[in-house]
């Protein structure tokens, strides 16, 4: 578990789960399991942790105690699997948003802009689609897209014609392959945050990030108990606002829905007024904690 990052904003996360010793709860990104052990202490010997995690790396990780279990899937499938495994409703669920450390340092994964290899960066390894088929067979107007929405880069559609054109003399396979190509349009002295706006908008779209995290905050609110707590963090601004606007609105774009009464039609309270972030002395001893914004809603 060393390898995987150490677990940002814990003791704010497990506070906000408000967890009780014989109640049942979901920890949807277990990676290392930095948090779920945390979790685990807290449960008595009626209490039940089930996590989700698809990289098969994070198998490693799985904690030997009969309240725990560990589904080989990604969130998206949260209702599913806590009904096959007898576990609804439940008293609360947690979301640590993004790739672990432990993705990034594996250079073989292709995640990270520090090594050059196979552009790859699927989470679940057993995904047909990878960053390479992206680049090389995405029309120009949906490279486009991607680099627009999910990058938020300026000029994203000069990016696009870019990669079109230089895959028409090679393949673009490697991570050096794309950086080569495109060196010409990043910004002098910015290199580092346009290539990882560059790979984040390619990481999204591989792993249809936004879609899953879509369906996971609408099926919590069908998972979880009357009282029950969601606990989500994300690390950039698109994952945020879906998660302020579900937990704000029950939906994620539009205004909230009213009953014939004029009553808000939404499944969630926010408990915290924003979102939290960490302390100025845990982004000193972990920058991964920098970026992180974490909101908590109770399910009414």
């Amino acid at each position: 578990m060393s390898s995987y990052h150490t677990p940002v904003m814990l003791h704010e996360c497990i506070e906000a789960l408000n967890i009780r010793p014989d109640g049942t709860y979901v920890d949807v990104t277990f990676g290392g399991g930095g948090h779920s052990r945390e979790i685990m202490k807290h449960l008595g010997e009626n209490g039940r942790l089930l996590a989700f995690d698809q990289d098969a790396d994070a198998q490693q990780n799985a904690i030997a105690d009969d309240r725990f279990a560990l589904v080989d899937q990604n969130f998206r499938f949260l209702k599913n699997f806590c009904r096959l495994h007898g576990a609804m409703p439940v008293d609360g669920i947690l979301a640590d948003l993004g790739v672990s450390s432990y993705q990034f340092d594996q250079a073989e994964r292709g995640f990270s802009i520090r090594f050059d290899a196979e552009l790859d960066m699927r989470m679940n390894q057993a995904s047909a689609l990878s960053a390479k088929e992206v680049v090389n067979t995405y029309a120009e107007a949906d490279l486009h897209r991607i680099f627009g929405i999910y990058g938020e880069i300026q000029n994203a559609k000069s990016l696009a014609k870019t990669i079109v054109t230089a895959r028409l003399n090679t393949p673009l396979n490697t991570v050096a392959d794309l950086k080569n190509a495109i060196v010409g349009l990043i910004p002098r002295g910015k290199e580092n945050k346009y290539l990882a706006q560059v790979f984040q908008a390619l990481r999204i779209e591989v792993n249809k990030e936004l879609e899953a995290l879509k369906d996971f905050l609408m099926q919590s609110a069908e998972v979880l108990a009357p009282g029950g707590r969601l606990v989500v963090m994300s690390y950039h601004s698109l994952e945020d606002r879906l998660v302020k606007n579900f937990i704000a609105k029950g939906k994620f774009s539009g205004e909230v829905e009213k009953d014939l009464y004029g009553n808000d039609q939404k499944p969630f309270d926010a408990v915290s007024r924003g979102a939290i972030t960490a302390s100025e002395e845990e982004i000193k001893n972990n920058n991964r904690a920098r970026s992180a914004k974490l909101r908590i809603a109770v399910k009414k």
